[in-house]
């Protein structure tokens, strides 16, 4: 009882913490509560208005306007040539429930279903079960159960709605979720979905959607205050050229995403140590969103101390993603070696579980090490494996070395502070591999499965897919924390996607999705669940709002 009652108290300060750094970042950005008469506005009329131009944002914006919303609005801070929040700079992976490869080939435009090609494919089907599995696996048992199964449940409709009305050009994956095994192409991690021209492919999709069904978008456009009339939200007070407007609308929806791009807030709520992480994506996610909700009492859901983070070239701009590049600073190819930090040490067990069951919380590991970086090392065996998406020439800078001794020698100058712990670590894996290989000599190494390839002996093993690190020549890249998402967010309705008050009541006429939501993810989550959310949440949003239409 009391070891409930101390936990109770912990999460009650914990709650009033967050919410007190929240109040005062809306304090710090300038909120312009109550000053609604003393403002000199222009007016202006819409039947729905989305502030963020993501997916999610663009998801419900859409479905808005199918759904009986005649105008429709998209505002957004960023420029234009900033569009797509953090879903353009995504590697555009949807994870959805399936049947398996028959299901996926009428969605799918890189493989014909009677072809030579698609009958070398493996895809074992998706359940229901699987996916709110792997949710509740990775978030250890926390998320919310009702936002999990809306999600999972609305996850294939999601996907088809994207391919038929948004016409995103969806892929098999096969760079990124299967390997080519004894020529068969085996998918792995219940992923199997992307989009041509990764996230790129995704916002342009979207950006033609909302222009051919005549959504209009404003650009440059900062959402600062919510409206509030007869207990309901009646539109959105915004900054243009420096000056304040205020934009009429019977609904609104949040998809501002998170707060991962504010030093400030990153620290106060994830801890000191979050300033130092890398922006993945957009630089333009400062928790506005949190901000304008929290102000007319919108209730906090979720992770505050959690976020989505990834092994990231650690020479990528520490404060925003690259256009261009986007993704490919993700160095995700950690199962086929090892990971050292700077003490020589190795911190994870790469081999736990598939790439995209991991990768989100490898990051913060890499976090907390010394100097807050690592190094992943390889030999020849299986560098021709690395995908070349994140290991090309031209993307990340590349460390070689004909010997353990020359390779740690050419990483002190880079970070690495103790050669000898480096040199005697890789031995120490190498001595268990070869005694865990000489003790079960029929075990074969296959990246497609978990093969059970372990250096159990070892005090932290890797659990799978452990080969030798003896073959010259050796490769390293140095690589840090990018933080991608924060899971900390509002409480929302499952099924309405309506944003809950502090008396758990939907607020009228205010919704929410993308990664804005919390409560769905915590302290991990498996990889493609993001961009689903964000369509399952959005079109419920937009449709909830075009019920408010007909109801006036």
């Amino acid at each position: 009882m009391r070891s409930g009652r101390r936990k109770a108290m912990y999460h009650s300060h914990r709650t009033n913490e967050v919410l007190h750094v929240v109040s005062s970042h809306s304090t710090c950005l300038g909120a312009h509560s109550n000053t609604l008469e003393h403002l000199d506005m222009s007016l202006d009329h819409f039947d729905c208005i989305v502030i963020g131009s993501g997916n999610a944002g663009s998801c419900a914006a859409l479905a808005a306007k199918d759904s009986g919303c005649p105008r429709v609005l998209v505002v957004d801070k960023c420029p234009a040539e900033w569009v797509g929040g953090n879903g353009y700079f995504t590697a555009g992976a949807y994870r959805t429930v399936h049947d398996g490869l028959h299901d996926l080939l009428r969605i799918v435009h890189n493989v014909a279903p009677n072809s030579d090609l698609a009958s070398t494919i493996d895809v074992d089907p998706y359940s229901p079960e699987d996916f709110i599995g792997d949710i509740m696996r990775l978030g250890e048992g926390k998320p919310n159960p009702e936002l999990v199964k809306a999600l999972v449940e609305g996850s294939r409709d999601a996907v088809q709605w994207l391919a038929e009305r948004v016409k995103v050009p969806f892929t098999f994956s096969f760079n990124r979720q299967a390997y080519l095994v004894n020529g068969r192409q085996k998918f792995w991690g219940g992923l199997a979905l992307s989009v041509e021209d990764g996230g790129k492919g995704v916002i342009a999709a979207h950006q033609k959607a909302l222009k051919d069904a005549g959504v209009e978008v404003w650009f440059n456009t900062t959402a600062v205050e919510l409206v509030e009339e007869n207990n309901a939200v009646a539109g959105v007070i915004v900054t243009q050229n420096g000056e304040l407007v205020t934009l009429r609308a019977q609904s609104v929806i949040l998809a501002t995403g998170g707060y991962e791009a504010s030093r400030e807030l990153r620290g106060k709520l994830l801890g000191s140590q979050w300033e130092l992480a890398k922006v993945r994506g957009t630089p333009y996610n400062t928790g506005d969103g949190l901000t304008l909700a929290r102000a007319i009492g919108a209730k906090l859901a979720g992770d505050f101390q959690g976020c989505h983070s990834t092994c990231w070239d650690a020479n990528a701009a520490p404060d925003t993603g690259d256009r261009l590049l986007s993704n490919q600073f993700t160095k995700s190819g950690y199962p086929l070696g090892l990971m050292l930090n700077a003490l020589g040490e190795r911190f994870v067990d790469e081999g736990e579980d598939f790439r995209n069951y991991t990768y989100a919380k490898f990051g913060k590991a890499i976090l907390r090490q010394p100097g807050g970086h690592a190094f992943q090392v390889w030999d020849s065996k299986v560098t021709s494996w690395l995908r070349k998406e994140e290991y090309g020439d031209d993307i990340v800078r590349k460390i070689w070395a004909d010997s353990i001794e020359e390779l740690a020698e050419k990483l002190h100058a880079e970070g690495l502070e103790d050669k000898e712990t480096f040199i005697r670590t890789v031995k120490f894996y190498n001595d268990a591999t070869h005694a865990f290989q000489a003790k079960y000599p029929d075990k074969a190494w296959d990246p497609a499965v978990k093969d059970g390839l372990s250096t159990s002996s070892l005090p932290l093993p890797k659990s799978n897919w452990a080969l030798t690190i003896e073959e010259p020549p050796f490769l390293a890249v140095k690589v840090a924390c990018g933080i991608t998402f924060t899971f900390g967010g509002l409480a929302i309705d499952p099924n309405t996607a309506s944003v809950l008050s502090e008396q758990g009541k939907p607020v009228p006429g205010l919704f929410c999705t993308g990664e804005l939501v919390g409560g769905l993810f915590h302290h991990n989550y498996p990889g493609g669940s993001g961009l689903t959310a964000g369509a399952v949440f959005g079109r419920k949003a937009g449709e909830e709002a075009g019920k408010t239409i007909v109801r006036s």
